[in-house]
């Protein structure tokens, strides 16, 4: 008669008491790479939500200066804010091209979204070099100081964002579509993902409700 070992039993019966449970292995470094890059987002946007619980305190206090809707260019914010969305898009295009190892789709989609991001920085150096120069810089007045602190932060993302991906786009030409670039590219894609949303918060609470007349 054959031999059988308490394992054999166990997968036999579920209800033994010696039930031996095989447990798969480590998680690929794909996914722990992604769930890692997602507590650090979290961590970020904890620190957004701080400047928009100070922006919604202090919008008020003007100090007998300027309003938003005396100083904000709606029109320059639209023109950020389409950028940045489609910035969005060309970024999910390149990860996808990155992902079937397509280098033409993978650069082209790359540069748009570093020319829209560079275009989105550009205006919004122009505005605050603006408000500076009319005198509404942020130390004119509470309002101001949040204003600048919110979006300004937000901006300085958004130009870790640009050099983050220019280095992506220099790591694929140097050493192509491996493992370990392929996680950098989708870390990077999150974190544009996440500005983007951010935008969105910022556009309809700063812009949007604190321009109203």
């Amino acid at each position: 008669m054959a031999m059988t070992t308490t394992a054999d039993h166990a997968r036999a019966d579920p209800h033994h008491i010696g039930l031996v449970i095989e447990h798969p292995g480590p998680a690929p470094k794909r996914i722990v790479t992604a769930y890692g890059f997602w507590v650090f987002l979290l961590s970020d946007i904890v620190m957004f939500s701080c400047f928009f619980a100070a922006y919604a305190v202090l919008s008020g206090q003007t100090a007998g200066g300027p309003k938003g809707a005396e100083i904000f260019d709606q029109r320059n914010v639209a023109i950020e804010t389409v950028c940045l969305l489609l910035s969005s898009f060309t970024c999910g295009m390149a990860s996808i091209a990155a992902d079937v190892r397509n280098r033409f789709w993978f650069y082209l989609g790359m540069t748009v979204t570093c020319v829209l991001g560079l275009i989105f920085l550009v205006l919004e150096f122009r505005e605050f070099a603006d408000l500076i120069a009319r005198g509404y810089g942020p130390s004119r007045s509470a309002f101001l100081t949040a204003f600048f602190s919110l979006v300004g932060c937000h901006g300085l993302h958004v130009s870790a964002g640009v050099l983050w991906l220019l280095t992506m786009m220099a790591q694929v030409f140097a050493k192509g579509f491996r493992a370990d670039i392929l996680r950098r590219m989708m870390c990077f894609a999150l974190f544009w993902h996440a500005l983007d949303i951010i935008w969105v918060a910022v556009f309809s609470v700063v812009y949007l409700l604190g321009g109203a007349p």
